[in-house]
């Protein structure tokens, strides 16, 4: 009986090992192996959309289009505008974002609008790009993130998430799913934990507002917007550990440190296994257990389109509201004074400029990109990783924060965007610098 059972289950460790291994190498290779096609070194994920846009432009806008009017009207329709004053200012915000959107395209407006920094720059490399890079960019994270990977990597990052994050070891794969994958994904994960006691109050905002940043398909329009692709592995792993170095800092300062925890203890590994074993042994079983590949791929999509759907109208808004602000009042100048002490501290060119444009990024993290797209490499790189690390921004996540079951006031958020904007110019700049000097910027 014993032998049936072990030849049964010999070819179902076979297949989940096939698809551990075979699935994490394509979303590997999707995402971290550049390519040279056409004259162009990047990643095949960036390849695929310049192609499109490219090759099939009005089919691209129709697709954009389309998206940003169901994002637009959704909240209208289902009622959600209705749940508390941020979700009415967004749902008016997307409403405005499509107007200009359309406006755009008819060529409907205050010529100030048209400049090149402006509208035609957002619709055309954010709105258009963001388009198919995030529905595509959900088909490729299933392969990086749905068959074993994740759950291998968190089993093995469970010894270090007490002592450094202040986090139990089993949210290290919330935390890695939360900067892979998307904030929307990672707050859904973390909302759902603390709501069943998995987590405690301080542990769940800590998750919230230190790992669930945008994923790596944002994290390539960013690339691109400042000219950073052919560093795109410096930029991706550099602006992941800048981000958890931030998040260890602050999970000790005021508020989240003063948030209530009890702290449960982490549970022992299985009998008779190794670390490295039971990481193994939990990728595999998420290998067996996951859907099919067509399963996985049809409802990852449905998610990347409605995220692109619900982003799309609020970042052309908040986007094109944030880049007016920036040019015809002080409001960042003013927010900026903040920055402006470490950015000329640490001996950045045009030091003020940077400041200014980081503290845009608490609009719409893409404005600091927008804003320093013809500043040096240095400076480029720094405020790319900034705008990632820094996590919080008013055009998506913190909504998002605020809508799930965490009950967090926005005088922290905002206090906890400043804290970490500071300390990812502390960290990322030194970074940059010394990138530079080893020539790999």
């Amino acid at each position: 009986m014993n032998e049936k059972l072990s030849l049964a289950i010999a070819p179902a460790r076979t297949h989940a090992l096939a698809r551990l291994v075979g699935y994490s190498l394509i979303g590997l290779a999707i995402f971290f192996v550049p390519f040279e096609l056409d004259g162009r070194n990047t990643i095949l994920l960036d390849h695929a959309a310049s192609f499109l846009i490219q090759e099939a432009r009005p089919l691209v806008v129709a697709i954009a289009l389309l998206l940003m009017g169901y994002g637009a009207l959704h909240p209208w329709v289902s009622g959600a505008w209705r749940a508390d004053w941020v979700s009415t200012l967004f749902s008016v915000l997307k409403v405005l974002g499509l107007a200009v959107g359309v406006a755009f395209l008819f060529g409907v407006g205050p010529a100030a609008l048209y400049a090149p920094g402006m509208l035609p720059f957002l619709f055309e490399k954010l709105v258009l790009t963001l388009s198919l890079i995030v529905p595509l960019g959900a088909l490729a994270l299933v392969f990086l993130i749905g068959f074993g990977l994740l759950e291998l990597i968190g089993v093995l990052m469970q010894p270090v998430m007490r002592p450094i994050w202040r986090t139990p070891g089993k949210s290290a794969i919330d935390a890695v799913a939360s900067f892979v994958g998307s904030y929307s994904v990672g707050l859904l994960i973390t909302s759902r934990m603390y709501a069943q006691g998995h987590y405690t109050l301080r542990e769940a905002a800590i998750i919230a507002t230190g790992f669930s940043t945008v994923s790596a398909p944002f994290m390539v329009i960013v690339a691109k917007t400042l000219d950073l692709m052919p560093a795109w592995n410096l930029y991706f792993w550099g602006s992941m550990l800048v981000t958890f170095a931030v998040t260890a800092v602050s999970a000790r300062l005021y508020p989240l440190s003063r948030l209530p925890s009890e702290g449960a203890r982490d549970p022992a590994l299985p009998d008779g296994q190794n670390r490295l074993q039971a990481a193994w042994q939990a990728g595999l079983a998420q290998a067996q257990a996951a859907p099919p590949l067509p399963v996985a791929l049809r409802e990852t999509f449905a998610d990347g389109v409605r995220m692109a759907a619900a982003i799309l109208p609020s970042i052309l808004a908040v986007g094109l509201l944030g880049l007016l602000a920036a040019k015809y009042t002080p409001l960042f100048d003013v927010v900026g004074m903040l920055f402006y002490p470490v950015t000329w501290l640490f001996g950045l060119a045009e030091p003020m400029t940077v400041a200014r444009a980081v503290a845009a990024g608490l609009a719409e993290m893409f404005l600091p990109a927008i804003l320093m797209k013809e500043a040096d490499v240095v400076v480029r790189f720094v405020v790319a990783v900034v705008s990632v690390s820094s996590v919080l921004f008013l055009s998506a996540s913190i909504p998002c924060v605020l809508a799930t079951r965490i009950p967090l006031r926005v005088r922290d958020l905002l206090l906890v965007w400043l804290q970490r904007t500071l300390l990812s110019l502390v960290f990322a700049i030194p970074l940059a610098q010394v990138a530079h000097k080893l020539g790999w910027l």
